[in-house]
């Protein structure tokens, strides 16, 4: 069973202006990525989204990985 990325999956905590820091808990395995981001835009289309797209949770999971 495919497991899909969720609002829910991340915390957000706010660092300062202009800045989030963002931390992504995988569902399956339970380790977790952070990272602190200024993508206000990637972070309204999320954090303050009430039903937010599955690509821009996707671009913030990849984000949190990668950083």
């Amino acid at each position: 069973m495919k497991i899909t990325i969720k609002k829910t999956d991340f915390n957000f905590a706010f660092a300062g202006h202009g800045h989030y820091n963002v931390t992504y808990i995988s569902p399956k395995t339970g380790k977790h990525w952070s990272t602190v981001t200024t993508n206000m835009e990637l972070i309204d289309a999320t954090k303050n989204n009430d039903e937010p797209k599955k690509k821009d949770l996707n671009d913030l999971k990849n984000i949190c990985k990668n950083n």
